[in-house]
Parts: C-alpha cells; structure tokens; sequence
C-alpha cells in the first residue's frame, strides 16, 4: 500500500513537472526578427517545410529528396518505393558535378532526359543509360539561360546581346548591338502584361524568338553609386507616365541556316508586344499586340519564316483596359488547330476555346470567380486542369474542364490554398496546399475516384510555443455592398478587457491579396514580432486589389488612392468598434504602393493615425513609368484631374502625424525623386516628416540589411504610438 502510493504520487509528479515544463516553454519563447525576416542568421528555423518534394516521370513519381531521388512506380500506393538514383552517381563520373547539384527537373511527358541544375550549369541525364549526355556550363555573366526543348542548346545573354551555345561549348553571336540602349532576348515592357523572360524556343529547337528593345530615344534616369571613391553615375531607362517611351520588335533566328528575321509587327512603334507563344509545328508566332492607351488588343498570329502578318484572329476591347498576360495554350493532339485563351471579357478571368482560325468554339469556364492558373492539359488533349476562386476569392481550387463540352469537376475538396501538378495521361495530381491552421500538405488525387491519398505533411514549426493568435473576417467596403476581407493578429495571452494598440499593414495595390486562407492567413514575420511586442496588427484588402473581378480592380481607375483610402477608413471604423482596440494609438506602414497608401491616409484623414511609416512611396503617378501608370490613370493628358487629385504633393501641407519615409537611394522602380519632391512640398507646407535612406538598395532591403529596415520601421511605432 506504501509502495503503490508513493508510485501514485510519483505519476502525479512527473504529469505536474511535465505539464509544467510544457507551459514554461510556451511562455517563454521570444522570437527576434533575426529569427523572423529573410535576411536574419536565423530565419527559416520557424518557416513551415516538407523536406520531400514531388515531380512527375510520365505518370511515375518521383520523390525528391536532398541527395537522392526514389520512384513510386505506382502512385496510388505511395509507401512503395525504391531508389531510383543518388545525386553522387550523377557526379561519380563527372567531377565537377560532385557536391554542385542543387536540383533535378524530370520531364513529364516521360522521355528519358533529366535535367541537372547546378550552379554554374545545366547538364542532361540519360535515365535509361544511367549517364550524363551533355552539360552546358554558363559563361561568366550570363543570365536568361534557356534550353532548347531538343536539348541541342542553351541561350542566354551577356549584357544586352544574345548567345547559343552547343554541347561541345562552342558559341554564336545572335545579336551584336554595340549601342547600350538597345536590349535583346531580356524582358520588356518592364515586366508588365505578364512578361517575365525574352528567349522562346520552338518546340522543335529549330528557332529562337526574342525581344529586341530599342530604349535609345528614352531619357537616361540618373542613378547614383555612392560606394565608389567619387560617387558614379548609373544611369536607367525610365519612361514616365506621358513620356516617350521604348520601341520594340520580335526576332526569330533559325538555327539551320544561321539568319534572323524579325516580325512585321509595324506602327505604331510604342504599342506592347506581349505573351509569345509558337504553334506546335513551329511555322507561327503568337502575339497578343496592345495599343498604347491599353484598351484595344489584338490577337495576331505571324508566320515564322517572313516574319508576315499572317491573320489578326480576333480582338478585345474595354472602356478602361485590358491586360493579356497569358499566352495562348495549344490543345494537346489538336495538331495546332484549337487553343485555349484567357480573358476577363465577361468580368472575370475565364477560359476560352478557339480553332486556329479565330473562331471561338465555346468559353470553357463561367461563373462570379476567376481562373488563376493552367496546370496542364492530359496527353489526349481532352481535359484542361485549372485552379481557381471558387467557391471564395480567399482560397484556390484544383478543377478539370472537358474540352468538348465544358463540364467542370472540381478536384481538391479540403480547405485552403491549393497548387497541383497533373501526371502525363491527367490520371494523377499532385496536390500542394495549406490553410490558416495547417502548414503544409501535399496529396495524390486519382482524378477519376477523387480521394486524396497523403504523400507527405509540414510540422508546425510553432508546436510548443505560445503564439499570437491569427483570426479572419470580412466588412462592407465604401459602397456598403462589397465584402472585404481582412486578417487581425492578437498578442499571446489576449485579454478582451486590456486595450491595445495597432500597427495596420496595407498594400492595397493591383496584382496583390495579402488575406487569403493559407498559412497563418498569409500572416508574417513582422506581424508576429509587432504581436509580440503587444500590438495587434491588422490588414485588409481593399477594392482595387486581385482575384475578385474586373469590376472589383477598376474602381481605381484614373483616380488611384481614392476609393483605396475610402475602403481602409472603414478597416480603421472597423478596429474602432472593438473594445480593445486604443484608439489613439493606431500606427500605418505598408511598401511601394503601401507607401503611398500609408502616406495617402495621413493626408486624407489626418489625425486617423498616430504614426505612419512609408518604404519606396509613389508619390505622384507623373513621375512613375508608363505602362502600370498609364493603365491605371491614363495619359496625363487626357486625365488631369485624376493626376491632380491622387498626387500627395499637393497635400502635404495636411501631414499632422509622425510619418517615417523610407527609401534605396538606387531604387529603380518608384525612384527615390517621388521622396524627394515630397520632402520639397513639405518644407514648403511647413510640415515635418521624418526621412532614411538605405544607400546601395533598390526597391526592397535585401540580406541583412532587411533586418535593419524592421528593426527601424518597429523602433519608429515604439518611439511615437504613445
């Protein structure tokens, strides 16, 4: 009896001192933002990861880990595996590939080639031979390198010239500009439309399409490098809004006969040549062609050896823009002659069949959502995978469409973000996602039976820890109709009775969701260091951003900031309304176009905030560059008083709270002059905002220095929120 007593309060013991060491260690960890931001020593300790990733061989997985690779020859019975090779085989014959690899790309049509990414180089593996074939090295300061896709060779440009290079090392000069201004096989249009790369190979690898972009007539920017012993000019290319702009033309090199033409793509010289797409026999080019004013575009198909305008295939026009930023999609097994097209023509993005001789067969998707991606169409060519808004702009879903006949499936049925990747034959998707309560999942769907099977899960890096608390919600926007959607972070240890202050994280912007059901609900590091501190931290998305219609984005239209500021101020009445929120002690900060959003609310509704802090602000859209200003306000001439009433500048004499500017004085994109003039038109308005340079950095801290920035904009709320 003794005994068993003495045992029992023994168990009661150890369940105390563990139910307490587990209590402890919720309490006190602190996380610094050396732990919590790119950049930090630390970071990526508590970011959530799979350690396995998952790629398509045809229809075999394969499984990808740090230094070997195992296939599933089945994939609906995952747990049988086998390795299938070791990174040091790769390298075991090839010395300098030993210890360089940092990844594989398998093809997923199944032909036998793996590609070795290293890096300094891009080698081919042959899986049957168990040997590499070839490996192209990348030359001293090449960038933009791409593969043929009959792995003959590799182009890439040094400066602003174009380069081949075969297997055995030996190079050709495509283009031989020896003017600086003009640019060849780089993006254009300063990545605008979607455009993200300059070199387009056909799918035979017999030619080479690419930008070719005259800049020559556009005023030099001067950027200053003041590292070197007398500051050096580093001049850019900027066109601003209104502004003359560059011109630019398509070339196409036949790698057979050695010669380039270029497309006819004739006047005007500064409209916009966007998504190049080739047709699967690689006798045409594609091209979605743009007036200037952005409202007109054009589907104009080229043919490939005369550069001829071959057919205009049909047209789209809107009273305020339209924005192409995907290529056509040819139809697998169509033999070039139907394509898939997307277009928000209806008010939302959607998917659109046609034949390749423009007439459009039947619009494939409908409804009050949007289309976000392609993942693929199967190998008959008889269903497209997508992903998309529906049920709720907060989260993605994987969806099949029949070709013939436009009959969706929808394919993930859990909760929150997904992506996926489809097998060969669109038996088999891989399914990636996560949600405001889990990290990180990744799932085998059959397509025909629907039932996920699981593949592999990400730990929750926080297990153990107390952590602020991340919630979800919505509120009417301005027009008192529109649901918005937001996110509130609330400190560890809440209490509903304590008030406390509020740091309000905007963007606000196109092309931008900052609330959407993953992780955390998109929650991040600083949000997490602020809640720590005992702030709460709140961000919404106002109308203007993506994801939500063209009705929902083009409220901004030639009056950007306006009906932005109007949707943040009922976020502000929103936070009001809690009980525990201090009403005088609401701070702002948000980068690029959440500068000018933070800025913007100062001046708008002065007194509103405490504090504001501003990173790389736009402050008047005169001075930003040509195609997202135009877009979104037009010409300057043709939209006046849009111009006047969204410039901060006239408006600084209404600064009445602490505002910290924040900016790279080698900014490229929103260049430092925007801070600059805001500080002239302050001290002319007698107003008092506070200004830091980060010298060397361009649009965004990077490194370390990243780390700096949030200690500061942090120092910044701490010093005057009280």
């Amino acid at each position: 009896m003794h005994i068993r007593l003495n045992i029992h309060r023994l168990l009661l013991f150890m369940l105390a001192s563990f139910f307490a060491v587990t209590l402890t260690a919720q309490q006190t960890k602190e996380f610094t933002l050396e732990e919590l931001i790119p950049g930090g020593q630390h970071f990526g300790r508590f970011y959530p990861r799979i350690p396995t990733q998952y790629q398509w061989y045809g229809d075999q997985l394969m499984e990808l880990r740090n230094d070997s690779v195992w296939i599933i020859g089945d994939p609906a019975k995952p747990d049988k595996k086998q390795l299938f090779l070791t990174f040091d085989k790769i390298g075991a014959k090839h010395e300098s590939l030993n210890k360089k690899i940092s990844h594989l790309s398998f093809p997923a049509n199944g032909k036998p080639t793996v590609q070795v990414h290293t890096w300094n180089g891009l080698g081919l593996f042959d899986m049957e031979k168990m040997e590499l074939k070839a490996f192209f090295t990348f030359p001293e300061k090449s960038k933009n390198h791409r593969l043929s896709p009959d792995y003959s060779y590799l182009a890439y440009t040094i400066d602003n010239n174009l380069f081949i290079r075969n297997s055995n090392g030996e190079e050709k000069v495509i283009t031989n500009e020896k003017d600086r201004g003009i640019v060849c096989g780089q993006s254009v249009h300063r990545d605008e439309f979607g455009i993200n790369n300059g070199i387009f190979w056909s799918p035979d690898g017999k030619k080479l399409a690419f930008y070719r972009m005259d800049e020559t007539m556009v005023t030099d920017y001067p950027l200053v490098d003041i590292s070197a012993r007398v500051a050096e000019p580093k001049p850019i290319k900027y066109p601003m809004a209104g502004m003359t702009s560059h011109q630019v033309t398509i070339g196409v090199y036949d790698t057979t006969t050695g010669q380039t033409i270029f497309l006819k793509t004739g006047e005007p010289d500064d409209h916009y040549l966007t998504n190049i797409a080739w047709s699967p026999d690689a006798s045409s080019v594609y091209v979605a062609e743009l007036n200037r004013g952005q409202d007109h575009m054009k589907m104009d198909r080229y043919k490939a050896a005369t550069g001829n305008l071959d057919q205009t295939l049909f047209e789209e026009t809107d009273p305020k823009y339209v924005e192409p930023e995907h290529p056509v999609l040819f139809a697998d097994n169509s033999n070039g002659n139907q394509f898939i097209w997307q277009s928000r023509r209806d008010g939302y993005n959607h998917l659109y069949l046609y034949d390749r001789s423009g007439k459009l067969i039947r619009q494939l998707t409908h409804g009050t959502w949007e289309v976000t991606e392609l993942i693929g169409i199967d190998k008959r060519g008889e269903k497209l995978y997508f992903i998309s808004t529906n049920p709720t702009p907060i989260e993605r879903h994987l969806y099949s469409v029949e070709l013939k006949n436009g009959r969706i499936t929808r394919l993930s049925s859990q909760p929150g973000m997904h992506s996926g990747a489809i097998s060969h034959s669109g038996r088999y998707l891989i399914d990636r996602f996560s949600a405001h309560d889990n990290p990180g999942v990744v799932n085998l769907i059959d397509t025909r039976k629907g039932k996920p099977i699981l593949l592999a899960t990400a730990n929750n890096p926080f297990e153990g820890i107390e952590m602020p608390s991340v919630e979800s919600g919505s509120i009417k926007a301005a027009d008192d109709k529109t649901d918005l959607y937001y996110r509130l972070v609330k400190p560890a240890g809440f209490n509903p009775s304590k008030t406390y202050p509020v740091a309000v994280y905007v963007y606000g912007g196109p092309h931008s969701q900052m609330v959407n059901n993953r992780w955390l609900y998109g929650s991040g590091g600083w949000e997490t260091y602020m809640a720590q501190k005992g702030y709460l931290v709140f961000v919404m998305d106002n109308r203007g951003t993506s994801y939500r219609g063209a009705a929902f984005e083009q409220v901004t239209h030639r009056q950007l900031g306006v009906e932005e500021s109007k949707d943040q101020k009922k976020g502000v009445d929103f936070l009001h309304s809690l009980p525990y929120v201090d009403k005088e002690r609401i701070g702002i900060h948000g980068w690029s176009y959440g500068g000018f959003m933070t800025i913007n609310m100062l001046l708008r509704y002065p007194g509103l905030f405490k504090v504001g802090v501003a990173g790389g602000p736009v402050i008047d859209w005169m001075y930003y560059e040509v195609m997202y200003g135009e877009r979104y306000m037009d010409l300057p001439a043709e939209n006046t008083e849009g111009y006047l009433e969204t410039s901060l500048l006239n408006k600084a004499d209404q600064l009445k709270d602490r505002l910290l500017i924040i900016h790279g004085d080698e900014d490229p994109t929103v260049v430092m002059q925007h801070s600059l003039q805001f500080l002239k038109a302050c001290i002319k308005a007698g107003t008092h905002p506070d200004f830091f340079v980060y010298p060397g950095h361009g649009h965004n801290m990077m490194g370390r220095d990243r780390v700096h920035l949030h200690e500061h904009i942090t120092r910044y709320f701490d010093d005057f929120i009280d």
